[in-house]
């Protein structure tokens, strides 16, 4: 059997951060970075699986089982365990599995499976979205089921992850429904992406919106929040003048900042800055989207000097 490679792309989601989980339609961007994950079968009669980061470092390595993905060696114990899990899951959904193998290692041929990122796994570009994205296509089964046996959460990273550009974004009670749409305004080249330098743990943040949430009616929640969110989710797709791009960020930023209570990022790090700031997904981590009416050379300098040196334009991150 000859080599097998697969990839998912990564993710940033522009607008509906937390709303998204109950419905109010998003907009997430798709980026050129994410991950690749390579298959062979083997002779040995176990299975092998090396994790590699963007640098080219062996950051996780494991040698499992075929009967069920027991953990025969590894250096993380706790990441093995997790993706034992999520092997056994995807081994679960498959109804039409491999045939039996001529020797006597178990029900699974033994594999050998490499990945790779291609951007910085503390980023939070979508590690998790784009394993269970590639693991689906090994399995052959649907990476939505998948994703709620093993991570759960709204789904629009693993949209992202198989779209060729970027998607409207929504859930119909458990059910993934996303578009691909144009979203490159005139304005691009005025957009940067920033990325602040600690992965955000996003379970706190939806943790934090749904106790702020449980206190409003869900009449109240629907109209106040969601609807209003969904047509700012549009009007930021079909806005095609920078100031009033500016206004919609704004006024976006103050929506979710009403509900979870916390400060925007501008207010907090970059109250200086001439353009204006955007959370992307969790709050207080991973990257920000600026817009700036001066040169890159120049926007790129500030945020320098603030000490983030991550810094992409929007054709050089987005799909």
């Amino acid at each position: 059997m000859e080599k097998k490679t697969f990839y998912g792309n990564g993710k940033l989601l522009l607008t509906a951060e937390y709303f998204i989980l109950d419905g109010a339609v998003g907009l997430a961007l798709p980026t050129r970075l994410g991950q690749s994950l390579s298959l062979e079968l083997s002779a040995n009669t176990e299975g092998s699986w090396q994790s590699y980061d963007a640098d080219g470092s062996l950051w996780f390595e494991a040698k499992l089982g075929l009967n069920n993905y027991e953990i025969k060696e590894t250096n993380d114990a706790a990441t093995a365990e997790r993706l034992a899990n999520i092997l056994r899951a995807a081994r679960a959904l498959n109804k039409n599995p491999p045939p039996q193998p001529t020797s006597s290692v178990g029900r699974y041929l033994p594999m050998q499976i490499s990945t790779e990122l291609t951007f910085p796994r503390q980023w939070g570009l979508g590690t998790s979205s784009t394993l269970i994205h590639n693991l689906a296509q090994v399995f052959k089964i649907n990476p939505f089921d998948l994703l709620q046996k093993t991570f759960g959460g709204s789904g629009y990273d693993l949209a992202c992850a198989g779209a060729t550009k970027p998607i409207l974004y929504h859930r119909i009670g458990d059910k993934p429904n996303w578009e691909e749409v144009d979203f490159k305004p005139p304005f691009a080249n005025q957009l940067y992406f920033i990325y602040l330098g600690k992965k955000q743990d996003s379970r706190e943040g939806i943790a934090r919106y749904r106790e702020k949430a449980k206190n409003l009616p869900p009449s109240e929640m629907q109209a106040q929040y969601f609807d209003e969110i969904t047509a700012l989710t549009k009007a930021f797709l079909q806005e095609n003048d920078f100031k009033n791009f500016e206004k919609l960020i704004i006024e976006h930023e103050e929506k979710v900042a009403d509900i979870i209570q916390l400060k925007r990022a501008k207010s907090l790090i970059f109250n200086d800055f001439w353009g204006e700031v955007k959370s992307l997904g969790a709050w207080g981590g991973d990257f920000v989207l600026a817009t700036s009416d001066r040169t890159e050379a120049e926007t790129r300098s500030y945020f320098k000097d603030k000490g983030f040196d991550v810094f992409f334009n929007y054709n050089e991150l987005i799909l």
